[in-house]
């Protein structure tokens, strides 16, 4: 099936106001009264906890209330629709939408995608041996440069049981395993996209489930630090990095969020297609990242006072 990743996560929230003031914070752009949009117009929905316009919560309380993937045509949207339609409830929507529950009573919308095309430079580097990237006179960093989010990236669930979890995906929707953490969950990707996972699911145990994280690209490390950097100035508290995932490569930086999750920035994922061996490793430090930085505030080394006289 050709899904293409996340177009919309749609959250019911504690405190409107405080997610609201994150989303511009974190550097999405507010399209209406509760949309907030990355650069290719994915993004993020934030209603009120008790809006009666939003599916009902997951039992644990989680603030997640819908995922709603994007897909390539109207023929998609149909032919998941006569999948699911095979065992569970699937509701056609007013917008041309689809709605159902997955196997772990997560609800999930599928529409043709509302992302724009995105014609933009990435980040460039010079490296020795290799053509410039920056001819000369081009410099490569601004402090007046303002990092913005370009496309929403993945989620993460907590899940008390990722094999089934990943067996719906697989089987019902397509999605393909790129890499697993031995007895916690894989990563996946739909097959409408070669980016290393749009989803990634944790075992943990019933009381948890609900949203880990969710991120955005960003257009390489330095934004991914600059745009860290910023929320930590803002008074926001970092939870893990700046550093460097080994499975899918992207830097990465996560922050806690008044949505009851993690918020994550990350760049340069790594791409695969069909060709790929998914790899397996034991969960852990020295698997997750290849290396992990810690934030300090900026100094500058200074020179000997002036003689006096």
């Amino acid at each position: 099936m050709n899904i293409i990743g996340p177009d919309l996560l749609i959250f019911g929230v504690d405190d409107v106001e405080a997610c609201k003031q994150f989303a511009l914070d974190y550097g999405l752009t507010q399209a209406s009264e509760h949309r907030f949009v990355a650069l290719d117009g994915t993004g993020i929905d934030i209603y009120s906890k008790d809006d009666s316009c939003l599916p009902a919560p997951l039992e644990t309380g989680s603030s997640i209330r819908k995922t709603i993937y994007g897909v390539a045509d109207t023929a998609t949207v149909d032919a998941i629709y006569d999948e699911l339609s095979k065992d569970r409830e699937v509701k056609r929507l007013d917008d041309g939408s689809i709605e159902a529950v997955d196997d772990m009573g997560f609800v999930l919308g599928f529409q043709v995608t509302m992302r724009k095309p995105l014609d933009m430079p990435a980040e460039k580097i010079n490296a020795p041996g290799a053509p410039a990237q920056r001819p000369a006179n081009e410099t490569g960093v601004s402090k007046d440069f303002t990092p913005e989010p370009r496309t929403l990236s993945h989620v993460v669930y907590f899940v008390p049981d990722y094999k089934k979890a990943e067996a719906f995906y697989a089987e019902r929707l397509g999605f393909i395993t790129t890499d697993r953490f031995s007895h916690v969950g894989p990563f996946m990707r739909p097959a409408g996209t070669t980016d290393h996972h749009t989803l990634f699911f944790l075992n943990t145990p019933p009381h948890m489930k609900g949203i880990e994280h969710f991120t955005f690209h960003m257009s390489g490390p330095t934004t991914v630090v600059q745009a860290g950097n910023r929320m930590v100035e803002k008074g926001y508290q970092s939870f893990w990095g700046p550093g460097r995932h080994i499975f899918g490569s992207n830097w990465f930086w996560y922050f806690k969020s008044p949505f009851g999750c993690n918020m994550e920035f990350d760049a340069d994922m790594d791409l695969h297609d069909d060709n790929w061996d998914a790899r397996e490793a034991l969960p852990g430090a020295d698997n997750s990242q290849v290396f992990l930085l810690q934030y300090r505030e900026k100094w500058a080394p200074m020179g000997p006072p002036p003689p006096k006289g």
